[in-house]
């Protein structure tokens, strides 16, 4: 969103919209995590409005539409962006526990930091391997 803004700024906007054309899909991730200003908001305008009925957008957010006027200063901006976006959406709510916070909680409480590619199945099976090696320890300290 700063390079749109700066684009704007610099009277180059239209160029960098153009140049976002290109890609079939672009991906905002965490949107609704900040606050933005009206310079920004409006350049996120823009490019959703361009993109409408045109291109894809996949957005990432941790609040629902109901609280994006946090994101978008002006009600009827906020209004119009969540129009165009829900207009032909796919919209996957996902209620689950953070990746991000489950990560963490696993280096707290496991053995030691995994490493950075782990995901949550590579977890899991480290914790079941880990599992059968402690049985395997107290079925070798029984049997002596």
């Amino acid at each position: 969103m700063q390079l749109l803004r700066v684009a704007r700024r610099e009277l180059t906007l239209e160029s960098a919209m153009a140049k976002l054309d290109k890609y079939h899909l672009l991906v905002l991730d965490d949107f609704a995590y900040i606050s933005r200003d009206q310079a920004e908001t409006s350049v996120l305008f823009e490019l959703i409005s361009a993109r409408y009925e045109r291109r894809s957008l996949l957005i990432t957010a941790n609040q629902p539409f109901g609280e994006w006027n946090r994101v978008f200063p002006d009600p009827a901006m906020t209004l119009a962006a969540v129009d165009r976006l829900v207009h032909h959406a796919t919209i996957f709510e996902m209620n689950v526990e953070s990746y991000r916070r489950r990560t963490a909680q696993a280096r707290r409480t496991g053995a030691g930091r995994p490493a950075a590619y782990t995901t949550p199945k590579v977890l899991e099976a480290i914790r079941d391997n880990q599992d059968e090696n402690d049985d395997l320890a107290s079925d070798n300290q029984n049997s002596h």
